[in-house]
């Protein structure tokens, strides 16, 4: 339909032009000044279309002119361009092969050709780098720091620089400077959460944490470290919330709850974690204020009685039993944890027993110390009693901590024996750490 309409209007104006051409006026009589013209209309018509085109091309020829300086500019613009783009691919081969030397010169000519802009700063940092030159690369990834739009970048690297130099301290400020620059970056929150567990700021790491991290845990070793009574007890109480199950979160919570004058509450979280998960440590801080014997026997079985057949419950009534006097009771518990385990700490329990049980009866102390002898070499042909290990590298440790400083796992610190422990113990996720 547009080509219809199209040759209509042309064919109409064809029409009206040889109209107005055979209405043209037989001659035309000009004068400018003494310049007198008499000529055809027709002749007229084609000597005003070529004066038209004559100025015209005078005018190009003028502006041409003009405009020559700005296309030469443009043209050498172009050309040092390209120049530079040649320079910046080839120094980003030279930086792929391992070439520092070629990498520096040619980040130089791009620098020369293109001036400071992001890239050409970036690549001549990077290859500063490479080739040793730290002062230099420093000093690129300020200027480029500065940088209103790229500033990231430079941070990014003047924070792997500090990582390479062992300097947490400065890595994690230029770190929290990178996180202004561009909030929410995923590797950005995941150094982060390194460098904040390699300084041990846990309460920094806890909140960098996702919920697939071992977050109890970094609760626990937050709520330590705290120096504030009021919220070092609301980091200990999520931990504790998020893991009764682990012993580090309990423990944590009770001193706090006894410190904050709240015995009843502390006790109550010991019991809660005892039938989640026994352990020595909170029988010893459940016990802490008590010194008469009897006191102590009686307290230990109101914490063990959510897990009355646990071979823990048996070893720790068995010791309270024989602090009181109560030798029956003791032997009682004590073969009823030999059902369980066969550790060197239930044979020496078992040789105090049997030397009490001497003592306390002359006609059969005979016997009583030939079993005590009987129990300490068992003690010596026992396994091993269990310790604080990770899980991960079996690294021994004197005591609980969030991060093993053997091989940086990070929640993978277990109870029991390096030998038989199971590797998904108390938890699972790992966190690689930078190189000490």
């Amino acid at each position: 339909m547009r080509r219809v309409f199209f040759l209509l209007f042309a064919a109409a104006a064809t029409v009206l032009v040889t109209l107005a051409f055979f209405t043209l006026p037989r001659s035309v009589h000009i004068e400018v000044g003494r310049l007198v013209i008499d000529t055809s209309g027709a002749a007229a018509v084609v000597l005003l279309l070529v004066l038209v085109v004559a100025l015209y091309v005078v005018l190009r020829l003028i502006t041409g002119i003009i405009g020559l300086p700005r296309r030469i500019r443009r043209w050498r613009r172009e050309r040092l361009r390209l120049r530079g783009e040649r320079a910046m691919t080839r120094a980003m081969v030279a930086l792929a092969a391992g070439e520092a030397a070629s990498a520096r010169h040619e980040s130089a000519r791009a620098r020369r050709a293109l001036g400071d802009t992001p890239r050409t700063l970036l690549l001549a940092a990077q290859a500063a780098r490479q080739a040793g030159q730290d002062d230099e690369a420093t000093a690129l990834y300020e200027t480029l720091a500065r940088h209103r739009e790229a500033s990231f970048l430079g941070l990014r690297g003047l924070f792997q620089q500090a990582v390479g130099r062992n300097d947490w301290e400065g890595a994690a400020r230029l770190a929290r400077r990178a996180e202004a620059a561009f909030p929410g970056a995923a590797w950005l929150r995941r150094e982060r959460l390194a460098i904040a567990l390699r300084r041990g700021a846990w309460s920094e790491a806890l909140a960098l944490a996702g919920p697939e991290m071992p977050r109890a845990a970094l609760a626990a070793a937050a709520a330590a470290a705290e120096p504030d009574p009021a919220a070092a007890l609301r980091l200990a109480r999520r931990a504790f919330k998020d893991d009764p199950s682990l012993t580090a979160a309990a423990l944590a919570y009770a001193e706090r709850l006894r410190a904050a004058g709240k015995e009843r509450a502390a006790q109550r979280a010991l019991q809660v974690a005892w039938t989640a998960n026994p352990h020595p440590d909170l029988a010893a801080l459940a016990l802490a204020p008590l010194t008469e014997p009897m006191a102590r026997f009686r307290v230990a079985g109101v914490l063990t009685a959510g897990r009355a057949d646990d071979a823990e419950t048996h070893l720790l009534l068995a010791r309270t039993a024989l602090e009181a006097g109560l030798i029956g009771q003791a032997r009682h518990h004590a073969e009823a944890a030999r059902a369980h385990l066969s550790e060197r700490r239930l044979f020496l329990l078992l040789a105090d027993i049997a030397e009490r049980e001497a003592e306390a009866d002359e006609h059969g102390a005979g016997a009583a110390r030939e079993v005590a002898r009987t129990a300490l070499r068992d003690a010596a042909l026992a396994a091993p009693d269990p310790v604080w290990h990770c899980a991960t590298c079996a690294a021994p440790l004197p005591a609980w901590r969030p991060v093993c400083p053997a091989c940086g796992s990070l929640g993978q610190v277990v109870w029991g024996s390096p030998t038989r422990a199971a590797t998904g113990g108390l938890l699972t996720t790992r966190q690689n750490l930078p190189p000490r």
